[in-house]
């Protein structure tokens, strides 16, 4: 992102999303969901377009705003750009020094990083084009734990506590429990296989150093077949989807059951 994508992206109530294909408008997800997994999150972007680099840094902390007292969100914010003369990254020119130096110590005071330097180390993984999200202080749940758990399995993220148990009889409980559609509830890795209906071939998850396996549900199922939806509003046809139901091919073993909806290609409900 450029210096005006990440405003408008950390920022509220904008949006320059135009197209219809764009999933998402204002970035409430981001914020909701970075701020759902821990109370601060930092923001490292790059952009090169136009012949010319920059680097963004935001930051968008729930400890910053109550321990200063703020009565209104404030997102700390600065913006390097590339002197293609010297080919060192310096300050961009957007605001003045004084401004940048100010939100410059916000991010030092209030970031995982008490150097300028340590911040812009972290732009050396992201290339000219990429943006990294780190979310820290994470979230604890009522027994004192952190809500994430990262050790039971050093490939995956789980909600932490107690997995709900399967109503299953005892010779069908392992099979239920290992089956993705119960695994998908608490395990970051199974939900990420079933994220998006199709997988572009320039695109790719890695979770903790892992690949993510793409997986197709409609393959789960047997005696499949293939229904015409057509959604109705005001006595209007609205649109014509074409469903796939059937059948888990571990059933009756296996009782889960219910709808997977997918919108723009990805996975809503």
């Amino acid at each position: 992102m450029d210096p005006e994508a990440i405003r408008r992206c950390m920022s509220f109530g904008f949006s320059d999303k135009k197209s219809k294909a764009a999933i998402g408008q204002y970035g409430n997800g981001f914020k909701t969901s970075t701020m759902r997994l821990g109370a601060d999150v930092i923001v490292f972007s790059c952009h090169l377009g136009d012949r010319v680099m920059t680097q963004s840094i935001g930051l968008l902390s729930y400890t910053f705003l109550t321990q200063t007292g703020h009565d209104r969100i404030v997102v700390p914010m600065v913006d390097y750009e590339l002197n293609t003369i010297t080919g060192n990254m310096e300050i961009s020119h957007r605001y003045d020094k004084e401004y940048f130096m100010s939100n410059l110590s916000m991010l030092l005071q209030w970031s995982p990083y008490s150097t300028e330097a340590e911040l812009l180390k972290q732009f050396d993984d992201i290339g000219s084009h990429g943006t990294k999200v780190i979310i820290y202080n994470l979230w604890f749940s009522d027994d004192g734990n952190v809500e994430l758990d990262f050790d039971t399995d050093p490939e995956d993220i789980r909600i932490g506590g107690d997995v709900k148990k399967v109503q299953a009889i005892p010779a069908w409980r392992s099979v239920n429990e290992q089956h993705i559609a119960n695994r998908l509830h608490h395990s970051l890795r199974a939900y990420l296989s079933i994220l998006y209906l199709k997988i572009p071939e320039t695109f790719t998850i890695v979770l903790r150093g892992q690949f993510v396996e793409h997986r197709n549900l409609v393959l789960d199922l047997k005696f499949q077949e293939f229904i015409v939806y057509r959604p109705q509003t005001g006595g209007c046809k609205e649109a014509e989807v074409l469903t796939t139901i059937g059948f888990l091919k571990e059933a009756p073993h296996v009782t889960a059951h219910g709808f997977n909806v997918y919108h723009k290609n990805r996975l809503i409900l």
